[in-house]
């Protein structure tokens, strides 16, 4: 009640007589008949009690709604574009963990169906996580003068490391090997029969033009990874302040080759 008191401008004196009101109950519970007192009083804690744990929720989730009322409008957006940029990585990281336990694919229907969409959904987090990166990008690019006045060095790394040559890469490489193992998915999935009974050498002679690329996309992908992985971890031992803007567990591991 404060702090609302305080952001509309409101008279502070509404926030203390809701705070002190209830405090005189007690005075009514102990002047009323000495049967009722229990009750009344039993009433009055549970009441009581209610309302502070309801004004110290509400006070918490206020505070962390305005917590950067007072900045200003750049750093507020600075703020929101980082907290993007975070989440979105981290989604992505969880997913390629998951793709990196599941690269190696049982030769069943239903592991290929499963397989296909999860990497539709990985799909999304990349397009999510590369969309966060270019507005964190952009909005730096845009208020070069303000982050460089403000001493936000730190603001300016993290566009260096997305922008480098090797990040761009691995990402790259990542699709080419996205897109070429849903590929080889899709085509066992609706012609699984044919390849495992070997019914048809048309379809075998596909299979193994689909699988060729897609080793391929894995190696190049594997080898692309392993400098993204040198030059972050060079990058920060040098700007360890940017660290949490940076992916974390994905894939520290080569992915395996689907049989």
């Amino acid at each position: 009640m404060l702090l609302e008191c305080n952001r509309r401008s409101l008279p502070k004196w509404w926030a203390a007589i809701v705070f002190t009101s209830p405090v005189t109950t007690p005075y009514f519970i102990f002047k009323s008949r000495k049967g009722q007192r229990l009750t009344l009083l039993m009433i009055f804690l549970v009441c009581f009690s209610f309302v502070i744990a309801s004004e110290i929720f509400i006070y918490s989730k206020m505070k962390t709604k305005y917590r950067y009322v007072h900045l200003p409008p750049v750093t507020r957006q600075l703020i929101r574009y980082s907290e993007i940029l975070k989440q979105t990585t981290q989604n992505l990281d969880n997913y390629l963990v998951k793709l990196e336990q599941q690269s190696k694919v049982q030769s069943k229907v239903e592991k290929l169906e499963q397989t296909i969409i999860f990497i539709g959904e990985l799909r999304h987090n990349m397009h999510d996580n590369q969309a966060a990166i270019k507005q964190m990008v952009e909005f730096v690019e845009k208020h070069r003068d303000f982050v460089t006045r403000k001493d936000l060095q730190w603001v300016y790394e993290i566009k260096r490391f997305y922008n480098n040559r090797i990040v761009i890469a691995h990402f790259k490489s990542l699709e080419n090997y996205l897109d070429n193992f849903e590929t080889l998915l899709r085509f066992c999935d609706q012609n699984f029969d044919a390849i495992t009974k070997a019914e048809s050498t048309i379809h075998l002679k596909n299979y193994d033009e689909y699988y060729l690329r897609y080793r391929r996309a894995v190696d190049s992908h594997n080898r692309f990874n392993v400098k993204r992985i040198e030059f972050q971890n060079d990058f920060i031992e040098r700007y360890p302040e940017i660290k949490e803007y940076l992916p974390t567990k994905r894939q520290t591991e080569a992915f395996r080759l689907w049989e």
